[in-house]
């Protein structure tokens, strides 16, 4: 009987990785709901649940692929792997609408273009200070320290090692689950309750998961207005990262 299921699940692996990621995510969320009432984003805990389980398939099958390296799983490569992973940016992009962008107002997109170039200063400081000193690493620890998904795009078109690319997006997570813990205490700081802070906050920060989850937990009504601004952020940082600033960060350092 087993063996049958197993042979189904090898035969429609994409299918099945569908499914594993969708009840994946079902109970990150649940987790989410019921033991941080929301405050710690239910994606910040998939991302978790995902790489604790990607270790643990390397480990188990001494291979280099995570989770697709188990036989019935091996639809998450393809799922998660380049291809997927472009076109779910690029059909976010093309999903964009410019009226929304005019709301944000020339705050909001002084905010986007300080916010990407800021953090990649501080991505590209804390590589230098951990020995790392080629553009390339440089460039994707740097975009990484943006967002998430900033880092791997950015590492993919460099042509960067897998490990730095693991350690732009650990990077990218490091900052999702600090803005969303951080943001209800800095809150009342920095003046952040009303929607043009909310808007300019999402554009510094750039993490829309860590934005959202961190407003949700302020005031659940700012949470549009941030994520506005934090949804371009990634886009904005796909382009410049490869580009812009890498051209940048050779011309410094070599």
């Amino acid at each position: 009987m087993f063996e049958m299921l197993s042979e189904v699940f090898k035969d429609n692996s994409l299918v099945v990785s569908f499914a594993v990621i969708g009840v994946t995510m079902y109970i990150s969320y649940l987790i989410s709901d019921k033991l941080t009432n929301g405050k710690f984003h239910g994606s910040a805990v998939a991302i978790i649940v995902g790489l604790v389980l990607a270790y643990f398939g390397g480990i188990t099958t001494g291979g280099e692929n995570g989770l697709s390296d188990v036989g019935i799983f091996a639809g998450i490569g393809i799922m998660g792997g380049g291809m997927l992973r472009d076109f779910a940016i690029v059909a976010t992009a093309f999903g964009a609408n410019i009226d929304e962008m005019k709301k944000a107002g020339l705050p909001g997109i002084i905010s986007l273009l300080f916010g990407v170039v800021v953090s990649f200063v501080v991505g590209v400081s804390v590589a230098l200070a951990f020995g790392y000193t080629d553009a390339v690493s440089l460039t994707t620890i740097g975009a990484g320290a943006g967002t998430y998904i900033v880092g791997p795009v950015t590492g993919s078109a460099l042509g960067a090692s897998s490990a730095v690319i693991t350690l732009s997006i650990a990077a990218g997570l490091v900052k999702s689950i600090l803005t969303m813990i951080g943001t209800p205490f800095i809150a009342k700081y920095i003046g952040l309750n009303n929607p043009r802070s909310a808007i300019v906050y999402g554009g510094l920060m750039g993490t829309t998961s860590g934005v959202a989850g961190g407003l949700a937990a302020t005031d659940p009504k700012l949470v549009p207005y941030g994520a506005m601004t934090a949804t371009f952020y990634t886009g904005i940082g796909c382009l410049l990262a490869p580009s812009v600033l890498f051209l940048i960060t050779r011309a410094i350092f070599g």
